[in-house]
């Protein structure tokens, strides 16, 4: 297993890599959808499938990378590593802004959890062909 680096440090776990690269593509996300709404008319309320849009790209960013990382069950280690995005994301939430728990906790569970899932699928398939443990 190959270590990633980010911005110099060195990330050896597959699980650890998908995850920062997760939370890196929702801050991309988060950002564009603020540029967005600054330069167009569109209102906040209007923004939840924007939001659930960019929560399902950063699942499939990290199941991407750590599937990629790892090099074998693509689809359980992608689809583990959006689940956990999930639970940091509510957590995150539910320690800065006191949400509370409803149907929409469930929606993002799933959606990070079959992006990963799919991330994870293309990452495992999308090595050079040549690892020695999948020989």
């Amino acid at each position: 297993m190959n270590p990633v680096r980010v911005s110099g440090i060195r990330i050896a776990s597959p699980l650890v890599a998908g995850f920062v690269w997760a939370f890196i593509w929702l801050g991309l996300g988060t950002l564009a959808l603020s540029v967005l709404l600054y330069s167009s008319s569109m209102q906040e309320t209007k923004l939840l499938s924007w939001v659930f849009g960019v929560h399902g790209a950063a699942s499939l960013a990290g199941g991407f990378t750590s599937a990629k990382r790892s090099g074998k069950r693509g689809w359980y280690i992608g689809a583990v590593t959006g689940l956990l995005y999930a639970v940091a994301v509510v957590i995150i939430g539910f320690l800065s802004q006191d949400i509370g728990f409803d149907a929409r906790i469930g929606l993002l569970g799933l959606i990070a959890a079959l992006a990963g899932a799919f991330g994870g699928m293309l990452g495992v398939n999308a090595g050079s062909g040549t690892n020695p443990r999948r020989l």
